[in-house]
């Protein structure tokens, strides 16, 4: 296929754009192999860099994922919508429900990795927590939905004020840390996430089953109980496309 007059596009970005266009078009559905790099090169005339950038792009952006030795295929995994505000209401964790049930809508979630452990604060964990001494409790975990892998968590807790409660064992019950803080005393009254993007680590890519070119959102939130005091901090890893973050509020 011969460039459109004017059109100054890279060849591999308007391939992406076609084939994109073509699965919004229903063209190509989930689960649907892409055409491949011969099939590309032949039907739009580029050398084989260019065909495979193009499918590199699709995958980047979370459309397509690569299966070895099969090929490029639609990605099948429909987004998670993340209720930003909804789902740390004390109504939702308050009445014993976990704050993912706000967002997967009866989706298989799994946590199938959990890790706990007392360690001293990282300093700017220590900072955010005014601790001048002791250890924290830190909660590391993996959330796997509908069978992908869509989030890493780490979270930090003063150990003195944790320390022998269900917040230190695997599963902390209903509700999940945020009931097991109020039930201690220290109820989180006010909530503060700061986020930001970037490319993913190695290993974060490894852990998320994703591609190095495929982004991932981090998002870090404070947990604050009565005079502001905070109580926790929870730093997540989330593969940019696997969520829409949606954020409503009254004016």
């Amino acid at each position: 296929m011969a460039s459109t007059d004017g059109d100054r596009r890279p060849k591999c970005q308007r391939i992406a754009d076609t084939l994109r266009e073509a699965i919004r078009a229903g063209g190509y559905v989930p689960g649907d192999r892409l055409p491949g790099e011969n099939d590309l090169m032949n039907a739009h005339g580029v050398a084989r860099i260019a065909a495979r950038q193009a499918l590199e792009v699709l995958q980047s952006e979370g459309i397509a994922e690569s299966r070895k030795g099969a090929g490029v295929f639609v990605r099948a995994f429909r987004p998670l919508r993340r209720w930003g505000i909804q789902r740390l209401s004390q109504q939702q964790w308050g009445s014993g429900r976990s704050i993912w049930s706000a967002d997967t809508e009866n989706r298989d979630l799994v946590v199938d990795q959990v890790q706990v452990t007392e360690e001293a604060a990282p300093e700017h964990i220590g900072v955010v927590l005014d601790l001048d001494e002791g250890t924290v409790c830190v909660r590391r975990r993996r959330f796997v939905l509908d069978g992908k892998p869509v989030l890493l968590a780490t979270s930090y807790l003063p150990m003195s004020i944790v320390a022998g409660s269900a917040i230190t064992e695997e599963n902390t019950g209903p509700g999940g840390t945020y009931a097991r803080l109020a039930g201690l005393g220290f109820k989180p009254v006010h909530f503060r996430e700061e986020s930001r993007s970037r490319m993913p680590s190695k290993d974060e890519a490894r852990q998320l089953g994703i591609t190095a070119g495929t982004p991932v959102i981090l998002i870090c939130r404070t947990a604050f109980a009565d005079e502001g005091r905070p109580v926790e901090i929870n730093e997540m890893t989330l593969d940019a496309a696997s969520y829409i973050l949606e954020y409503d509020f009254d004016a």
